[in-house]
């Protein structure tokens, strides 16, 4: 850093992690790009962050120290992994996979109570994240609780910045996906599934390594497990929150998807990404260095009131390619539609298995922590 920096705000203190939303939003009309050392330069503005995305030569996603296929790949090396991924989330994948994930879904809304309380993200978020990932994935069910525990011991590292910790974990996960691919390797004839078919995909006329299968592996799952839990305890908690939806939402269920992209622009599953400037450039009127760290904060850039009018509220009439839910660009999310398919069937689910979702008055709901969107926690009382 050629530049001494000082400090526009701390993300990491416990004013900003309380309610990081309404944090970012008033750092968006104070600082829109502020700098401190835990995240560097974080984008809050809409533009910013659309100029960053549209612009992957001066902004290069090559910010992590490790093998990350292909999240932290830039072109010419990023299009040709994504042009391995595309198919498995085409229209064709997403219509084969579709029975199995409506009837997870209905599996796992199933399981609600009949009159009673349940905790959203644990009951429903994290069940239904795990049985649809693994089953993507074609991956056995006797996973699901391993994955369950390692998903919390890696969020508890992560908020306890214990990168020891973080180091063995990822190798831990590693070895899941390594067995998977052993084990496949041991059969005469494995299965036709998503697992077995990426095993067999080339790039630049090779086959996939070892090290690049497990890669593309893990930020599948990992990801998936992170932000489809979470979308759910958003969701759930909005609804419960807001009985006018509810009832539209009822009355009128060929909303669902929009409702959906909208709840999710207001309270962001997926926190932020990183970029890495490849050389001097100037931001927001903010000077940053070749080599220097952007974060682009999603559940900012979201609720611009330049770009959303009325940004707390939800509103259905809004422009639908403006919401960065799924990111923009050259890296836009390759899974955006099977993420909006899991979702629709959740909450179609949820809507024909229940009368009333609503908030417990003593029980309110606990806000996550950076980088987690969405809630730890959400108390919900369900009357099926």
């Amino acid at each position: 850093m050629n530049t001494p920096r000082q400090n526009d705000w701390d993300p990491h203190s416990d004013a900003v992690q309380a309610d990081q939303i309404q944090a970012y939003d008033e750092m968006r009309s104070r600082c829109p790009v502020a700098f401190s050392d835990y995240l560097q330069w974080s984008l809050l503005r809409h533009a910013d962050v659309m100029r960053v995305l549209e612009d992957h030569a001066t902004f290069s996603n090559a910010a992590s120290r490790h093998l990350s296929v292909p999240n932290a790949m830039d072109p010419p090396e990023h299009t040709g992994f994504r042009r391995i991924i595309e198919p498995y989330f085409n229209k064709a994948a997403m219509e084969e996979f579709s029975p199995r994930c409506r009837a997870i879904a209905e599996g796992v809304v199933d399981r609600l109570p009949a009159d009673g309380e349940v905790e959203a993200m644990s009951a429903m978020g994290q069940d239904f994240a795990l049985e649809i990932q693994c089953a993507f994935m074609g991956w056995p069910s006797s996973l699901h609780e391993p994955l369950r525990d390692w998903v919390k011991r890696q969020q508890a590292a992560t908020l306890a910045g214990d990168r020891d910790a973080l180091g063995k974990l990822a190798l831990e996960f590693d070895g899941v996906i390594r067995e998977r691919l052993e084990v496949r390797r041991a059969m005469d004839t494995p299965p036709d599934d998503v697992t077995t078919r990426l095993m067999n995909e080339t790039v630049d006329d090779r086959p996939l390594t070892d090290e690049e299968l497990v890669s593309l592996m893990r930020n599948w799952t990992v990801g998936e497990l992170g932000t489809i839990s979470a979308s759910i305890g958003i969701l759930m908690r909005f609804l419960a929150a807001s009985q006018d939806w509810q009832q539209r939402l009822r009355d009128e269920p060929a909303i669902v998807s929009e409702l959906i992209d909208e709840i999710l622009r207001l309270d962001a599953p997926l926190m932020s990404n990183r970029r890495v400037a490849t050389c001097p450039v100037e931001v927001g009127g903010r000077k940053i260095d070749q080599g220097e760290r952007l974060t682009i904060l999603w559940g900012s850039a979201n609720r611009d009131a330049d770009v959303f009018p009325e940004p707390g509220q939800v509103r259905l009439d809004r422009d639908p390619k403006r919401n960065l839910l799924y990111g923009a660009g050259v890296h836009v999310c390759p899974g955006a539609r099977l993420a909006r398919m899991e979702l629709v069937y959740f909450i179609q689910a949820l809507m024909g298995a229940t009368r009333e979702i609503r908030l417990v008055d003593d029980d309110p709901a606990v806000r996550a922590r950076y980088p987690a969107g969405g809630y730890d926690r959400v108390p919900l009382y369900v009357r099926r």
